[in-house]
């Protein structure tokens, strides 16, 4: 090789370094620009998080202060209630806790009188969902109750909102319903219903 094309090739190779070298800094630009838009974007989900979680803890506090006033309704209407289908009520406790090996059950409002026991499950919307997990609760009660083992247990479920036709639902697995009218509540069961006992 001679020196032209020495010179020539050196030419080609610095013009290719060169070029190498542009497209290196326009990749760097565009990384950083990337990297900018990322941590943009990073923060925009970061601070949509947060909203998220606070929005979700304020639904949480709100629907337990639901439950807590459908538990208000239904405790004192519950003598009443009770006492209109032939069930004398001695007594009403609201969120009694029992706790068992390690476990816990807790029913919101608990009717008793000399023969029975009946455990109310207080939503402010009522789902197939709590039904389910109101049945799963009364077939252990008596573990969690054992002092009320020479009682009858039956079951209600109340709710200001009644979804998925879970007031059916609840009628065909033998629980009382107990839903808002006016400003009181009442049984939605009608004359026919007869409750399973536990």
């Amino acid at each position: 090789m001679n020196q032209q094309e020495l010179e020539r090739a050196i030419g080609k190779v610095w013009a290719l370094f060169k070029e190498a070298a542009k497209r290196s800094r326009e990749t760097d630009r565009k990384m950083q620009e990337t990297s900018k838009v990322v941590a943009e974007t990073s923060e925009k989900v970061a601070e949509m998080s947060e909203k998220v979680e606070k929005t979700s803890e304020m639904v949480d506090a709100l629907t337990g202060k639901w439950e807590r006033f459908v538990e208000g309704l239904v405790a004192p209407g519950a003598v009443r209630m009770f006492k209109e289908r032939g069930i004398e009520v001695s007594e009403t406790s609201t969120r009694v806790e029992r706790y068992k090996n390690g476990e816990k059950m807790e029913i919101d409002v608990l009717v008793v009188n000399k023969d029975y026991v009946l455990a109310i499950e207080a939503k402010s919307t009522l789902t197939v969902d709590d039904v389910n997990e109101h049945l799963k609760k009364l077939r252990r009660f008596k573990e969690f109750f054992p002092h009320f083992a020479d009682r009858k247990v039956i079951g209600a479920v109340a709710g200001i909102v009644i979804e998925e036709r879970s007031d059916k639902y609840a009628y065909r697995k033998g629980l009382f319903v107990i839903g808002q009218t006016g400003e009181t509540v009442k049984i939605l069961n009608d004359e026919k219903f007869n409750p399973k006992t536990w």
